[in-house]
C-alpha cells in the first residue's frame, strides 16, 4: 500500500509573529520556518505503518514555495521514501491545495492520505475534508488512534463529548490530532540520507490545477492589548462590577 503524507511549511511554533506595518499580512522575513506540527504527526503515522509492514512506500507531498523543499527533506529524514513539491510562490488556499493533492493522488495512486488536522498559520482545518470530498473517499478527522484492519481502518477521534471510535474503508483521507503519536527527531545519519532521496518538483500547470486565490485579505491587525485587572475586596463589589458590565453591554 502506498501512503501520502501532506506537509506544510509554516513559521515555527516557538516564534512570535508580528503584523506588517501596512497591515497586509504577517511579517515572515528572517523568521525560522519549520514543518507544521500536526503534519509531523501525519508523517510519523505514515512511517510507522511502513515500519510495521503495512505500507510499501511513503510519499511526502507539499504545495508551496521552493524553500518548502527543506520541509520535505525533513519528512524524508523522518522516514519518507520520496517527496513531491507543487511549487508556487503565491498564497494558497485550502481548496487550491486540495485540488493539487487530488491531482497527485490521481497520478500516484495511494490508498491512504494523512494530513495534519490544521495548519498553525491559518487554522483553517479544511484541506483534508475538501480532499476527501474531491476524491469521493472515506474520511476520518481529528484522529488520535489508528489501527489498520483488512480493507479498512479503525480510528479513535476526539469530539466535544470525549472520544469516538469508528471504522472507515480504504482508500481514505485521515486528518491527525496531537495524541496520535510523538514524532521522531531525525538524527544526523537520517538527515544525510535524506539528501539523496528523490524529490520531484512540479508546477500546478503541469497538474492542470489553478492555484489562484479566491479570497482577498483586506487587512491584518494584531489583537487588542489586554487591560490590567482590578482587585476587588468583596463578592458584593464583584457583583456590582458584573452588573455594570451587563448594563453597559
Amino acid at each position: 500500500m502506498k501512503i501520502f503524507a501532506a506537509v506544510k511549511r509554516v513559521v515555527d511554533f516557538n516564534v512570535s509573529v508580528r503584523v506588517k506595518a501596512d497591515g497586509t499580512g504577517v511579517d515572515t522575513a528572517n523568521l525560522k520556518m519549520s514543518m507544521n506540527p500536526f503534519d509531523e504527526i501525519a508523517v510519523e503515522a505514515a512511517v510507522k505503518l511502513k515500519e510495521d509492514g503495512k505500507a510499501s512506500e511513503v510519499i511526502a507531498v507539499s504545495v508551496g514555495p521552493d524553500k518548502a523543499q527543506d520541509t520535505l527533506r525533513t519528512a524524508l529524514a523522518m522516514g519518507a521514501d520520496r517527496a513531491i513539491l507543487v511549487q508556487t510562490d503565491g498564497e494558497t488556499e485550502p481548496l487550491a491545495v486540495a485540488k493539487a493533492l487530488k491531482a497527485l493522488v490521481d497520478r500516484e495512486g495511494p490508498e491512504l492520505v494523512f494530513v495534519g488536522k490544521q495548519a498553525i498559520d491559518d487554522d483553517c482545518n479544511q484541506t483534508g475534508q475538501m480532499l476527501a470530498s474531491l476524491l469521493d473517499w472515506a474520511q476520518g478527522t481529528f484522529v488520535s488512534g489508528l489501527e489498520l484492519d483488512g480493507g479498512g481502518a479503525a480510528i479513535t477521534r476526539e469530539v466535544d463529548g470525549g472520544l469516538e471510535r469508528a471504522k472507515v474503508r480504504l482508500p481514505a483521507v485521515l486528518t491527525v490530532d496531537l495524541r496520535l503519536n510523538q514524532p521522531r527527531y531525525p538524527g544526523l545519519p537520517a538527515i544525510m540520507k535524506a539528501k539523496k532521496k528523490p524529490l520531484d518538483v512540479v508546477t500546478a500547470d503541469s497538474l492542470g490545477v489553478d492555484l489562484s486565490p479566491r479570497l482577498a485579505t483586506l487587512k491584518v491587525v494584531e489583537p487588542p492589548k489586554r487591560h490590567a485587572g482590578v482587585k476587588l475586596s468583596s463578592a458584593a463589589e464583584l457583583a456590582a462590577k458584573l452588573k455594570d458590565l451587563v448594563e453597559a453591554a
